[in-house]
């Protein structure tokens, strides 16, 4: 009984209280996710620690890399939230913009369908002709093995000149001809969005094809390129860009 009262009046067990009721105020305060309370309470020490590093830190900093580096903490600790703040706002207010906000998100939950269903909706009226509403679409049907249907779209995008034929749309008509087995269409298209898409899912996916179609020799240069440019990064976009590769590696023997 006595070693539990030491415990409880220790400096450091005092001290993590303190802290945890200090960071339930500011979780109150500044009006965080609930879910957040259960972590600070429930894990002493660590889950003060995670609402510093996840919240707290990035709140108090500014640049891409801070709201990137918190972004990247809230969706491994709490992967549904974007979800689910997306999904509420839409329904709350169902402006396009709140509607493409929770497409996105369902789109990153592997809900394709919805995803595509929430585009299409809200590519209406004066939006008819939206690039970013079209993309989106596009995309979610090449998700659900609908390339033909894709490829409708990204042409009627593509119609409407420069601002319909951007590197993510030449790579989403690359991703339908390659689907459709129109090869030649294909390696056209992926190569133009490969050499102007920055980032590395459009040299993954064209890599990745160069190995299906038999153009080894050059699908294994290119995965040396992007072990190139991988060694060269650091922090949170290397989880990304590794599992591009893993992509592009995973066709390439």
């Amino acid at each position: 009984m006595l070693s539990i009262l030491a415990f409880i009046l220790s400096p450091g067990f005092l001290l993590s209280i303190g802290l945890s009721i200090a960071l339930c105020f500011h979780i109150v305060r500044t009006k965080q996710d609930t879910f957040w309370l259960w972590i600070v309470l429930m894990f002493q020490g660590i889950g003060s620690l995670a609402y510093i590093a996840v919240i707290l830190i990035p709140s108090l900093l500014s640049g891409n890399a801070a709201r990137k580096l918190g972004q990247t903490a809230r969706a491994t600790l709490d992967p549904g939230r974007e979800y689910r703040e997306a999904k509420a706002a839409a329904e709350d207010t169902p402006t396009v913009h709140n509607r493409m906000r929770f497409a996105a998100a369902a789109m990153a939950h592997g809900k394709f369908a919805e995803a595509e269903q929430l585009y299409r909706e809200a590519a209406t009226g004066v939006h008819a002709d939206d690039p970013a509403l079209k993309l989106g679409r596009a995309r979610a049907l090449l998700e659900l093995a609908r390339p033909a249907d894709a490829l409708d779209v990204l042409q009627s995008l593509a119609a409407q000149g420069e601002e319909g034929n951007t590197p993510p749309s030449i790579l989403a008509t690359a991703r339908a001809y390659h689907a459709l087995g129109r090869f030649a269409e294909a390696d056209q298209s992926y190569r133009w969005a490969s050499e102007r898409m920055p980032g590395f899912e459009a040299m993954a996916r064209f890599t990745a094809f160069l190995a299906e179609t038999g153009k080894m020799a050059e699908a294994k240069d290119n995965l040396a390129e992007i072990d190139r440019r991988i060694a060269r990064l650091s922090g949170p976009f290397r989880k990304e860009a590794l599992a591009w590769r893993d992509l592009a590696a995973e066709k390439v023997r």
